[in-house]
């Protein structure tokens, strides 16, 4: 099954309030849901939060999550986005041992994948990358074999995608002069 059919990804609009992710995360953690990812920010309303929440299928139906979800006051609007009609990214920092006869396949490799070098030590290379999930994926196989001393990922965010057809324009009669 490929990644995309086996995760729900929910963007959830709450109101920007101490104590809102722990009831979020206590929900999810009392009915046994299963949080793939989970990223919270900060929205264009100073009154909202965003959060990113990726949820695997099989610990939890869709329609549940959201019933659960909407009883909460601090919510304001829940939405599914399909992977077909959404923007994901995710960054990730990941340290990789480069010993100084490899750093340079190491840094072609970030080259490759748009990759910025953050720091570089002597038997190692912290690199950061940005982009959808399966990028990130591909990256960290072809650094596995490298060593990869420590990784992090942030979690997916995502917005849905822009409409592609502009607005119709009605033609309106110009005036002779």
């Amino acid at each position: 099954m490929a990644e995309s059919n086996r995760h729900h990804i929910l963007t959830v609009l709450v109101q920007n309030r101490p104590g809102v992710l722990a009831r979020i995360a206590g929900l999810f953690s009392r009915r046994g849901y299963n949080i793939f990812s989970l990223a919270v920010s900060p929205t264009e309303d100073e009154r909202l939060s965003r959060m990113t929440i990726v949820v695997d299928v099989e610990s939890a139906p869709l329609e549940q999550i959201t019933k659960q979800l909407n009883k909460l006051i601090p919510v304001v609007k829940i939405v599914e986005l399909a992977p077909e009609h959404s923007v994901e990214r995710e960054l990730m920092l990941v340290t990789v041992k480069a010993t100084p006869e490899l750093r340079s396949h190491v840094t072609e490799l970030a080259s490759i994948f748009e990759a910025k070098i953050l720091d570089v030590g002597f038997e190692a290379i912290t690199l950061m990358v940005g982009g959808p999930p399966d990028k990130l994926d591909a990256m960290t196989d072809l650094l596995a074999p490298f060593g990869i001393v420590e990784l992090q990922r942030t979690g997916r965010i995502a917005l849905p995608k822009l409409a592609r057809r502009p607005a119709r324009l009605r033609a309106v009669k110009s005036r002779g002069a």
